[in-house]
């Protein structure tokens, strides 16, 4: 049975868990409003960019070849890209995702998939499989920029247009809320059509100048940028968000285990302290029916 020097150590301990997981449940809490403001404010622009990109590859369309950033490609070398936390102790943000991926990279040709890895738990799982990490990004979430997101585009560009891959898909983390946050997967190369019924429901005609393929060796480049740090914000939210989730209930659990230890630290005590009253109480009769004999 445990004494009461072992229940105190215990309840010492889970006090100082719990008062880390309490501030780090306040430092998640500081750092999502800042990374939610930033995603709810990127999502409508790149929605708009995909509503103006569909009408563009339309025009362009029907003018002749299309841009090399939409050519679809029949080719099955494909190329994962996924994305997660540095960090764990965010319950299952990283498990989800990499899940996800893993049912993709199942899905395709062992030799003919690389992957790029952007977070440490990500490359972590995958340095240890037979799959090929072509790249790798980690020690950025903290200062995360455009820029983050800019190099890495433009890799994914520049592999697909000198032909090294024929596919680049997004594994990640999108957010929704503070207590959930769903794995998803996007194409990112080729730039995914719109069909024939919703190219024709969002259909504007605009004026172009000087002509929509110009238009569109700006805007293509910029929308693959804007995807890629969109999806990188969308991590960093959930990221945040999960974190404070799980170490909210980490600090409850702390405390509803410190209630449990308390309860039997003053029952030891009490069984100790009434073992000791009828030691007394036996060592007084004792002595009382040796001083009468």
């Amino acid at each position: 049975m445990a004494t009461l020097r072992d229940i105190q150590r215990r309840i010492r301990s889970v006090q100082s868990t719990q008062k880390i997981t309490r501030a780090m449940k306040l430092v998640a809490a500081a750092k999502l409003r800042r990374a939610q403001e930033r995603i709810l404010a990127a999502r409508p622009y790149a929605g708009k960019m995909g509503e103006l990109l569909g009408n563009l590859v339309s025009a362009a369309g029907s003018d002749g070849a299309p841009h090399p950033l939409l050519e679809q490609r029949q080719g099955p070398r494909r190329q994962i890209v996924i994305i997660t936390a540095d960090k764990g102790l965010a319950g299952a943000f990283n498990s989800n995702v990499i899940r996800r991926a893993l049912e993709l990279v199942r899905q395709s040709n062992v030799a003919e998939v690389t992957l790029v890895v952007v977070g440490r738990k990500a490359r972590d799982f995958y340095r240890r499989r037979q799959w090929t990490i072509k790249r790798d990004l980690i020690g950025f979430w903290d200062r995360l920029a455009y820029s983050h997101a800019s190099e890495l585009a433009d890799y994914f560009m520049q592999q697909y247009l000198d032909g090294e891959v024929d596919e680049v898909h997004l594994v990640y983390n999108e957010f929704r809320s503070v207590a959930v946050q769903r794995p998803v997967r996007e194409q990112l190369l080729p730039i995914p059509r719109k069909t024939e019924g919703e190219a024709d429901a969002a259909s504007v005609d605009y004026l172009y100048e000087p002509d929509p393929r110009a238009i569109l060796d700006e805007l293509l480049p910029r929308h693959v940028r804007t995807q890629v740090f969109r999806a990188l914000m969308e991590s960093l939210a959930g990221e945040y968000g999960a974190r404070m989730t799980a170490m909210e209930a980490a600090t409850k659990n702390a405390k509803d285990m410190i209630d449990v230890l308390t309860i039997q630290f003053n029952k030891a005590r009490q069984e100790k302290i009434t073992k000791e009253l009828l030691d007394i109480v036996g060592g007084a009769e004792a002595l009382k029916q040796g001083s009468e004999s």
